[in-house]
This record gives C-alpha cells, sequence and structure tokens, in this order.
C-alpha cells in the first residue's frame, strides 16, 4: 500500500518553492522520489533552496525565475520545465501572498494585485501544464489555498476571495479534467509557522501562541512540514480516487464553549 507514495521517475513544478511552505513541498516531494523545477520572483532563495535539496535526496532540481502572474511568463515557465526534465506529473500551485487592508480603504490595484497572485496565477500555470499533465497518465495538480479562503479574514479581503476561488477552481478544473485522468485539489493551511511569518510577528508584536490556544483546536500554529505533507499526499498515487476536493490543514478550527472544560 505504501508503493502509492512512491514518486519515483516523476516530476514536480513548484511555484513559490523557495521559502516557506513551498521549500518544504519541494523538499518533501524530493525525498519521496521527484525530480523538481522550482520557481519564485527572486533566484536568490531558488538556487539556496536547490543546494540544498540536491544535496540532501540527490535529486535534480532546476530553478526558473518566474512572475507567475504574468500568462506568458507562466507559459514559459511550463515550457521551460519540459525542455530540462522532459516532462510534468505534478503542479503545485504554491505562489501567494496577501496584503493588508480594510475593504474600504483597498485601492483598486492592491485587489487586483492580490487576485493575480492568489487566483490567476494558478489558472495560468494549469492551464500550461494542462497537455503535459494529461501526457504524463499520473496528472495532479495541488493549489494551495488557506483558512481565508474558508471562513474570510477581516482586513485581507481580496487575499481571502481569491483564495476562495482558488477552491472553486479546483472543484471545477477537477471536473472538467477528471476525464483525461489528471487530478486537481487543494490545501488550505491554517497559521503556519514559517521563517517569513515569525518575522512578521516580531515586527507587530503579533502573540502567535495565545493566539493558537483560541483559534485551534490543536492550540498551536502549523509547521511547514505539516502542510508539506498533506500536498505530497494528494500530488501521489495514494490520493489516486481524490479530486476536486479542498483539504483544511489547520490544526482545528477553535470553539468557545459555555464552560472551561480544561
Amino acid at each position: 500500500m505504501l508503493d502509492g507514495f512512491d514518486l519515483a521517475g516523476r516530476v514536480a513544478v513548484v511555484t513559490g518553492g523557495g521559502t516557506g511552505i513551498g521549500r518544504a513541498i519541494a523538499s518533501l516531494l524530493a525525498r519521496r522520489g521527484a525530480d523538481l523545477v522550482i520557481a519564485a520572483r527572486r533566484i536568490e532563495g531558488l538556487e539556496e533552496t536547490a543546494v540544498q535539496i540536491r544535496g540532501e535526496t540527490g535529486r535534480q532540481v532546476e530553478c526558473l525565475p518566474t512572475d507567475v502572474t504574468d500568462a506568458q511568463a507562466a507559459q514559459a515557465l511550463i515550457q521551460g520545465a519540459v525542455e530540462r526534465l522532459g516532462r510534468i506529473d505534478i503542479l503545485v500551485n504554491n505562489a501567494g501572498k496577501s496584503s493588508f487592508s480594510a475593504i474600504s480603504k483597498m485601492a483598486p490595484e492592491t485587489w487586483d494585485k492580490d487576485i493575480r497572485l492568489n487566483l490567476n496565477a494558478a489558472f495560468y500555470c494549469s492551464l500550461a501544464a494542462f497537455p503535459y499533465l494529461e501526457a504524463s497518465g499520473n496528472g495532479a495538480v495541488v493549489n494551495i489555498s488557506s483558512q481565508a479562503g474558508l471562513t474570510g479574514t477581516p482586513g485581507c479581503g481580496a487575499y481571502s476571495a481569491a483564495k476562495a476561488g482558488l477552491q472553486m477552481f479546483t472543484r471545477v478544473t477537477a471536473t472538467e479534467w477528471g476525464s483525461a485522468g489528471v487530478r486537481v485539489n487543494c490545501v488550505a493551511p491554517g497559521m503556519v509557522a514559517t521563517e517569513l511569518a515569525q518575522k512578521g510577528w516580531a515586527k507587530t508584536g503579533f502573540d502567535a501562541a495565545r493566539a493558537a490556544t483560541t483559534a485551534f483546536a490543536l492550540r498551536r500554529a502549523g509547521r511547514p512540514e505539516e502542510i508539506a505533507q498533506a500536498v505530497v499526499f494528494l500530488a501521489s498515487d495514494a490520493a489516486s480516487y481524490i479530486t476536486g476536493e479542498t483539504l483544511a490543514v489547520n490544526g482545528g478550527t477553535g470553539q468557545k464553549g459555555l464552560i472551561d472544560t480544561d
């Protein structure tokens, strides 16, 4: 049964693959046997991640700096991946980031920027990759949404809307591409203690540990590796009969009862 987790001989493209959750996803895919193309806007984080993964796993890791909010650039990324590694079996649409603004104060360009990065980019990359995913025979797309896409986050309205849209994009694409043998699923992380997040918490004075005790049943923030495990499961044959689903990896939503049970 564990053979379903083996990704040997497969090629994965991971956007936003240089840092944080993307780095953890890329690393675990490689440890499961996949060769990789990792993409992000800046080459620096990509190269560091590639060197680390090559050293730990011996897998082939190619870096392609790309602005995936540009449709032509996304197309070039997919073409470059095929040219370098010959095929694409797995696409992880991980690139994303939130702007912070109340809806009443949000500039239209801020809204547009968040929609382009958190929703449009996944469409551009998926569309470009579809012929190769279909040819794979094991094609799988995993989109990275957010708890914000499930419940909404005040102050992150555009991001929340984009991530909710990404979940519906997942459902519709899964239905349309199922007959081609391509599965499309989504992971919705909760609060994850990435290096970038921790720096932001320290800068703003946000007490993540305290917030987690009421927001999440497990009473802690998640780790990037815990998101990666869900992503790699959905990308593998272990999830061969799962498509169109959004898996929340959020430590369980907290529910404040009428009495203190602790």
